[in-house]
């Protein structure tokens, strides 16, 4: 690869930054899609700069900046954490209303047919119904915004780290994420709407941080100032947690999840604006339940906007109970991980079907909602019918669209608890299977009947071409398995049973997220109690180490799957063994300090680097030096304006008066400027360009003799796009080459180095790569 590519930019006669695993290798593209497993078009991906380009431009608005603009600059940023935590917040509510009366109609109109022993018209109802709506869901997604597919969880966390994939943020994206996600859930597929809301709330963060939009007149002087993927970053960032916040009700469990899973870069201002926006979430959410309670929001009731207040009195336990708890925290560890396992097959198996087309994706997408159909409506008729507890506390058997009692196919007086799981929404079998006092409501068969179910329809329906999410899959399996354990462990045990069903969906989303801090606190504000604090803790650490030792989280995985050259926070050990320069490759193209204009029009033509090195030589210096680094969209905009010079002499800071800085902003979601577009007379292109004023004279440089795990930190941590490698002992050329993202991915040292021995602790790392972050 040449030294001055960043990702997506190499020429194309070498391989693109990494093999997305589930084409197995038929393909040297990334793809760009929110879901590459459903076989959506590819490009390359490219990097985000995050850092700031300190040429003589930037520096001259910087010092033009009075007080005034400052504090509208601080201002803004915490104006627009008010209106993504609002508009987040509206979006949230909308999409658990439409849900809850999507799906609660469904199952009404099903109900009354089955009360009047019409069990073949509601089986056709209850199918027909769930494939429209799928079906609906999936051609949207196909044909409109392929990359709202999906969770969206792995591309926020890659755009976090660096990623820039296109697309996913439009507004197109939007709008489909959030339409496709309530047909999806209400499609009674299992899938889940929190992974669907955090990049929906990142979406929005992404849209209101754009600074104004060209296209409909909207770029106020006061907005561009966001014009730059730094504080998209941030916005993005706040984006997530309100999206999870809104999910959950969960504004602290929102910040702490987007500390511990998102944000690659984190800091106590972006902390104090991530609790701002989630607190902004609560209150509005709290708000409009509100209003629900009076009935004015049809069947939106009880259900919808997850809080699950099943544990309001005191939980004791004693020291009988920590090894049941210890126990099935490494059981929902082992779960876990095998469960990550088998959702990775399956998507590889997908990647292939949907490979073939459109029509496929979609075809897949209908059989999974037939399939799920039938299981759903016959699994019931497995389990026995049994008698109504006399001290029930809401009426049984329930007629209607939720409730721990289901009549089903049972005569008057009796249930099927089976169908008390099943025939609900995945919010109300999660409230079923947490609620207390309720140890003797389900039996043996009907619980594990359903944690099967669960754990594999989860796992089958996450692919399809539609948004979809994990999280509430998760919990709802965990909290099945949960409570097996539960019922299992009988008397032996002073906890209740629906406590169980709370440790396990803790154990499970820790056994295939391997999150813990975020994970502890989210729980805590479903179950509304403090007490079950160190349980919860407890169960989490258990599980996530048990995990740990198989493979990675979920949303690594499925990231490694797509092709995101994500970096992680740690360096492989072999990385010590290599140097820059063993990595660094060319030729490597540079610019003059003031180069001809036919050259730089050749360069960019002809190459997709999106960095050039900018030497100055004799006469503009004595011997050969490096002066900087430009970028290419820079360098479009010099020759959109045209500044050009009819001698090669340096026009010094004269130029800048021909620019703004807001010239040089970053777009947004749009296409930037293409050197095709532009035209050039032969008059001009023997013409010269001064690069100097608008060159980052002080780039991040590394000598080519620093190991290459000490230079990754260094990329990380600042969050680079250019990492510029100078030689250690001056050569006839000032500089070596340019480190970029794809330089740091194992594929490609490993690539370029075949025969580099692996110690024993690497062969250990690949089984897992988590655990060693413990010691």
């Amino acid at each position: 690869m040449s030294t001055n590519f960043t990702n997506g930019e190499a020429n194309t006669d070498h391989e693109s930054l990494i093999t997305p695993l589930l084409s197995s290798r038929r393909s040297l593209v990334n793809s760009t899609s929110q879901v590459a497993i459903v076989g959506a078009h590819v490009c390359p991906i490219e990097s985000l700069d995050y850092e700031i380009a300190e040429n003589d431009l930037f520096k001259q608005d910087w010092r033009s900046r009075g007080k005034m603009q400052i504090f509208q600059y601080v201002l803004m940023k915490w104006l627009l954490c008010f209106l993504i935590g609002l508009i987040v917040s509206l979006i949230g509510f909308f999409n658990n209303l439409a849900v809850e009366n999507i799906a609660g109609m469904k199952f009404v109109v099903t109900s009354n047919m089955m009360l009047a022993k019409r069990f073949g018209m509601a089986f056709l109802v209850f199918s027909v119904s769930n494939l429209i709506l799928t079906l609906f869901a999936s051609i949207i997604t196909a044909f409109i915004a392929p990359a709202a597919a999906g969770s969206g969880i792995p591309e926020v966390k890659a755009y976090l780290n660096g990623v820039d994939a296109p697309g996913i943020f439009s507004l197109r994206t939007l709008v489909i994420k959030i339409i496709g996600s309530i047909t999806a859930v209400s499609s009674s597929l299992l899938v889940g709407k929190a992974g669907p809301m955090v990049h929906t709330g990142a979406c929005v963060a992404a849209l209101l941080g754009q600074g104004g939009s060209k296209r409909f007149k909207l770029t106020w002087r006061w907005l561009r100032i966001f014009k730059n993927d730094r504080d998209r970053r941030d916005l993005v960032t706040c984006g997530s947690a309100a999206g999870m916040a809104a999910a959950f009700r969960a504004p602290v469990g929102g910040v702490l999840f987007a500390l511990e899973e998102m944000a690659s870069w984190w800091r106590s201002a972006l902390l104090w604006r991530s609790f701002f926006t989630t607190a902004v979430v609560a209150i509005v959410l709290r708000a409009l339940i509100d209003f629900c309670l009076s009935g004015k929001c049809g069947l939106f009731g009880k259900g919808g906007l997850i809080m699950f207040d099943v544990y309001s009195e005191s939980v004791t336990y004693h020291l009988i109970d920590v090894l049941p708890v210890l126990t099935l925290g490494a059981i929902g560890g082992i779960l876990g991980s095998l469960y990550n396992f088998l959702l990775d097959k399956v998507l590889r198996i997908y990647s292939r079907i949907n490979e073939k087309g459109v029509v496929y994706k979609i075809l897949l997408a209908c059989a999974i909602s037939i399939f799920t159909s039938c299981l759903l409506f016959g699994l019931p008729w497995l389990a026995s019918c049994q008698p109504c507890p006399p001290d029930a506390s809401e009426a049984c058997p329930t007629i209607g669209r939720s409730g721990n009692f289901k009549k089903f196919q049972c005569p008057p007086g009796q249930y099927n608890d089976l169908a008390s799981l099943i025939f609900n929404t995945n919010d109300d079998s999660v409230r079923n299977l947490f609620s207390k006092n309720t140890n003797f409501e389900f039996q043996y068969p009907s619980i594990l009947i359903f944690f099967v179910t669960c754990y594999f329809l989860s796992i089958i329906s996450f692919g399809i071409v539609a948004p979809a999410g994990l999280f509430i899959p998760v919990i709802v399996t965990g909290a099945s398995y949960g409570r097996f354990v539960g019922m299992l462990v009988g008397s032996h045990s002073n906890l209740d049973h629906g406590l169980y069903a709370v440790l396990g969906a803790a154990s499970f989303l820790a056994g295939s997220m391997r999150m813990t801090v975020s994970l502890c606190v989210i729980i805590l504000e479903l179950t509304n109690n403090l007490l079950l604090l160190p349980l919860i803790m407890l169960v989490l650490l258990v599980s996530k180490t048990v995990a740990d030792a198989f493979n990675s989280n979920i949303y690594d995985l499925i990231m490694n799957a797509k092709g995101f050259p994500y970096l992680e926070t740690h360096t492989e050990p072999y990385m010590r063994q290599l140097t820059v320069g063993d990595v660094v490759r060319g030729p490597l193209q540079v610019f003059q300090g003031i180069e001809k204009v036919g050259n730089i029009v050749h360069v960019l033509s002809t190459t997709r680097h999106n960095g050039f090195p900018v030497i100055d030589e004799p006469p503009l210096s004595e011997s050969p030096v490096l002066y900087g680094l430009i970028l290419r969209a820079h360098v479009i905009e010099l020759l959109k304006k045209k500044a050009f010079m009819p001698t090669p002499v340096p026009i010094g800071t004269d130029a800048l008066n021909l620019f703004a800085a807001g010239d040089f902003s970053k777009r947004g979601s749009g296409n930037g400027d293409k050197i095709e577009d532009l035209q050039f007379t032969e008059e001009e292109m023997e013409m010269f360009l001064d690069l100097h004023p608008f060159t980052n004279a002080s780039p991040y440089t590394v000598v080519d003799s620093m190991s290459l795990a000490k230079a990754l930190i260094l990329f990380r941590e600042v969050g680079l796009r250019h990492l510029m490698v100078t030689p250690k002992i001056s050569g006839r050329s000032p500089v070596v080459g340019i480190l970029t993202r794809h330089d740091f991915m194992p594929g490609h040292i490993l690539g370029l180095h075949p025969m580099l021995t692996r110690s024993r602790w690497k062969r250990l790392r690949i089984r897992a790569p988590r655990i060693f972050k413990l010691f």
